[in-house]
This record gives structure tokens, sequence and C-alpha cells, in this order.
């Protein structure tokens, strides 16, 4: 069964919650028993010692008491509270509220010993209190037996579970109200981002436009790099086709009117065949995502300077490197291995013995220079090789196709490239591309 996130965390909440207010009230409750049961013994032991108070020995050891105790509940038959004093185990005295039974004796007490307990079995509380009364001739041991009812206890802490499980239960519900309400108030984001999609996906909106809190802002601007990505590759793909579609009316064309001239069937399909590459290598351009993983930069170019030598063995060329080997860039491999791979096998093709290429990284952009040592190329062609959606059979020779590609690829990552003659002579290529960097 699936659960809604809103559903887990009430569920979740409310649980934490129960457990926690019934540990309170266990605790409080807990509390307020063992302060009430303090009290008793504080009101027992200030009502025995007024009792010890009233309590005459005579030299031949009889104990008496008033008639009329100060402790008016002594005097009342069945009142709840009741005093007996024992001389070893022999009652001596009991007050008039005992009418039946009196209290089971526990026991001689040393001078100043307490003892207070709650008798479970007759529902009572019992302080008992040892003195060592002195006399002419004698010294007699007595105990001070007081004991009350548990009835008044009893009420009391009725009342206040009462009250406590009822201000409980009703702060629970005013908590679990606060927790919806917060909760909504918190989930209110994703409930946009939710709306933002349907509306994205019905075609009312081509991105997530809200402005969403930090926890989320991470989330939806990698969800808007995914839209605008897939939203290019479309772009791209419908571009291709329809510069595929245009670059090949000519060679067809000219195929129909040379079915006897092969020299002019080899040129014509060679030129069909040179625009079917470039436009599915723009097509199949993965091109900028928030979703690419950082690769190094450095293994790439070893390896292609590594191929590359292989191909221009008889031009001893000298490579340069200043490349990092921790600079990572965000990017899809194919597409890094296509673009430096056109650029280096133009500045060796055009090489006449050293290239150097330089990498750098500041702050979230990443500059990358390749020069060369060779004839440089005519300023007025540079525009011309670069030109956006540049097809086939417009390409310079040799460069066109290339430098075209590897412009469509740039154009995909939010690059630049740039295209000078250098002053020492040769051509550098400079490319910057947005490279963020965590």
């Amino acid at each position: 069964m699936k659960l809604s996130i809103n559903t887990r965390t009430i569920i979740g909440a409310g649980l934490v919650l129960s457990v926690f207010l019934v540990l309170t009230g266990w605790t409080l409750d807990r509390a307020f028993e063992d302060s009430a049961r303090t009290a008793i013994q504080e009101r027992l032991r200030g009502q025995l010692y007024l009792l010890i108070g009233e309590t005459d020995v005579s030299e031949t050891g009889k104990v008496s008491l008033p008639a009329q105790s100060a402790l008016a509940r002594l005097n009342q038959p069945d009142s709840g509270l009741y005093a007996s004093v024992y001389n070893k185990k022999e009652a001596v005295w009991q007050s008039q509220s005992i009418i039946s039974v009196p209290p089971s004796f526990i026991g001689t007490l040393s001078p100043g010993e307490e003892r207070f307990e709650l008798v479970a079995a007759k529902n009572s509380f019992v302080l008992n209190y040892g003195i060592e009364w002195q006399t002419a001739t004698s010294n007699i041991l007595l105990t001070f037996s007081l004991v009350e009812d548990t009835r008044s206890f009893a009420a009391q802490i009725s009342q206040y579970r009462q009250t406590l499980w009822g201000w409980l239960g009703g702060m629970a519900v005013l908590l679990l109200l606060a927790q919806l309400l917060v909760l909504r108030w918190g989930l209110r984001p994703l409930r946009t981002v939710a709306d933002e999609l349907l509306h994205i996906e019905q075609g009312k909106q081509a991105s997530l436009r809200a402005d969403y809190p930090d926890e989320l802002r991470g989330l939806t601007n990698n969800l808007n790099t995914l839209l605008s990505h897939e939203r290019a590759q479309q772009q791209r793909y419908r571009h291709a086709l329809a510069d595929l579609a245009h670059s090949l009316k000519t060679p067809l064309a000219v195929l129909q009117g040379a079915i006897d001239d092969p020299d002019t069937i080899r040129e014509q399909v060679s030129r069909i065949q040179q625009g079917i590459d470039y436009q599915l290598q723009r097509a199949a351009t993965a091109g900028r995502s928030g979703l690419n993983a950082p690769i190094p930069l450095r293994p790439i170019i070893d390896t292609l300077l590594g191929a590359l030598q292989k191909v221009y063995r008889d031009k001893q060329l000298q490579f340069t490197l200043s490349i990092p080997n921790t600079l990572r860039i965000r990017a899809d491999q194919g597409d890094l291995t296509e673009v430096f791979g056109n650029l280096l096998d133009n500045a060796c093709k055009w090489a006449n013995k050293e290239i150097k290429i330089d990498a750098a990284q500041i702050d979230d952009v990443l500059t990358i220079s390749i020069q060369d040592d060779g004839p440089g190329i005519a300023p007025e062609q540079i525009e011309h090789i670069l030109r956006r959606g540049g097809r086939a059979d417009e390409a310079v020779s040799g460069q066109g196709i290339g430098l075209a590609v590897v412009q469509e690829i740039v154009d995909a990552y939010a690059g630049k490239l740039t295209l000078l003659n250098h002053e020492n002579g040769g051509l550098q290529l400079s490319l910057v591309l947005p490279n963020r960097q965590t």
C-alpha cells in the first residue's frame, strides 16, 4: 500500500505525539501522586507531633490523653483518621474515632524512628513513630500510630487524572490540527511543483516558474535544465531533418540528370554521405544537462593526442599541455571527444611543428585554448565556416564540416568558440564553456 507523504507524515506525527503525551501524562501522574503522598506524610507527622504534645504519662507508666483531642477528627467515630499508642505490643490508648478493630500493630520502634507506609489491604496510610518517655522511676518505650484512610487521597488522584488527561487530550487535538496546518503549509511548494509539471504536460507553460525554497531549488533548476535540454534536443532533430532534406535536393536533382556520368554520381553520392553524417552528428549531440556527471578532461585529451600522433607521425609534432589533472567538466564524453577530436585534428593538419593546449577553470567558467604554429586562416573565412546551421554543401573543404559540428555542440552547451590568428603566427581556437563545479 502506497501512502502519500502527507499521510505518512500525519501518521508518524500522530504516533510520536501519542507516545510523547502518554509518557508525559504518566510522568506527571507519578509526580503528582508522589507529591500528594509526601504531603499526606507531612500532614500526619504534624498531627502526630500534636498528639504527642497532648500525651501525659504517670509515674506508674499509665498513658493518658484528653477526652477531647485538639484533632477534631480523632473525636468523630469512623472519621477516617485514627490514632493509637502502644507500650510494646499492648495498645494503651486509642482514639474515639476507632469503633471496631484497631489498626494492626507493626512493632515497637526505637526512639526517634519513623515509619510511613501505604497498607493497600486496608486502604490506609500509616505513620508510626517511636519515643522513649522518661519518668522519675523508669524509661518507657511508646509507639504512636496515626492512620488515615485513602478515600480523600484516591478522590484527589482521580480528579487530577481526569483533569490531566482531559487537558492532554485537548492539547493532542490542537497539536494535531496545528501539525496539519504546518504540514499543509510546508508541503505547498511540492504541490506547486506538481501543478506546474501538469501545466507543462498540458502545454500551458514551458518551465517551472514559481519561486521555490532553497531545499527545492536544486531540484527545480535541474528539472528546468532537463526540460530545456529535451526541447533543444527535439529542436536539433527537427533542424537536422529539415537541413538534411534541403541539402539532399540539389544532389538528387543532379543525379537524376547524370545517370551516364559516373564521376558526377560519385561526387554527388559523396556530398549526400557528408550531409547525412553531418546532420546525424548534429542530431546526436547530447548538449548541456544538469544531470551530466563531471568527468576528467586530461584523459580525453591524452587519448586523442595519442591517436593523432600516429596519424600525423610524419610531421613529428610537439604538444605542450597545460591542463590540471584535477580539472573536471560536466559534459557528455561523446560530445567532448567529437569537439576536441575535430579541433585537435584541424590543429594537427595545419600546424608546422608545435601545438599548445591550455585549460583553466575560473569560478564556473572553463576556458580551453588550442594554438598551432601554422599559416592561420583568412579573416573573411572565419564567419563562414562557423556559421550556425551551416550545411555540408556550404562547408569549406577540410575545415567546414568539422568546425560546423563543433560549433553546433558548443552552442548546445551554451558555450562560445572563437578563432583568432595569433600574433606569433598560427591559429588560436578558444573554447569557453559554463562548468558548474558543485
